[in-house]
């Protein structure tokens, strides 16, 4: 699923100048990495379309590699580097590792014309910036601006809803192939896709939950 912007709450204050100085470097370079998926898909989809595969062959690999790096994210959560809880990191990395490994990587012949994997990674890419140059602001300690505030808990309206009806539609496109390696494999993606209807509603409501606390509290 796309990334929650609400679900995870603000880096707990350094213990050290070392893990301030990780987090920083660690957010400023996923940010980097996702503006960058950004720019692919929108420079290749402009010029080529988004159903003619070149999408998918200019960032697969590159946004396959990028997402993988947030597999570190259930570390920081796991060993308190972040207040992020373990248990929604790790639903969400699965998630997200799903798609990157399990179906883009996996079944090129369902994901490469689809417009549905231009339309997830703009979802995600445009989430993650936000997302990670919020952390950046807020662990520099200049402040995080207000249009920022209002990027990170008001533009999931949007890109979550595009986001789980992207990846639902590649993974349920990836279905007959996947029967064909092994009927246990459809299955799998059976229960994945029944696991996004509860999914979607706890999150978004919770989202919605937090929104409104932040939106008062900060005036924004």
């Amino acid at each position: 699923m796309p990334p929650k912007p609400q679900a995870q709450t603000r880096p707990k204050p350094a213990a050290s100048t070392l893990n301030t100085t990780y987090l920083l470097a660690y957010n400023f370079f996923s940010a980097l990495l996702w503006l960058s998926v950004l720019g692919r898909v929108a420079v290749i989809g402009s010029a080529q379309g988004a159903t003619s595969g070149k999408v998918y062959e200019g960032t697969e690999r590159f946004a396959r590699l990028t997402q993988s790096l947030a597999g570190l994210e259930v570390l920081h959560s796991l060993l308190g580097v972040v207040r992020a809880p373990l248990l929604t990191t790790l639903m969400q990395v699965a998630s997200r590792f799903l798609l990157v490994w399990g179906i883009a990587y996996h079944f090129p012949q369902t994901t490469r014309y689809s417009p549905a994997y231009s339309s997830m990674l703009v979802a995600w890419s445009v989430t993650e910036v936000i997302r990670y140059s919020y952390f950046v602001f807020a662990l520099s300690g200049f402040g995080v601006p207000r249009l920022w505030t209002w990027l990170r808990y008001n533009t999931f309206l949007v890109l979550y809803p595009v986001g789980v009806a992207s990846e639902t539609w590649l993974i349920y496109k990836a279905i007959p192939q996947a029967e064909k390696l092994d009927q246990k494999f459809g299955w799998v993606l059976y229960g994945a896709l029944a696991s996004y209807v509860p999914g979607f509603y706890m999150l978004f409501t919770h989202m919605l939950s937090q929104r409104r606390k932040i939106m008062r509290s900060k005036n924004v």
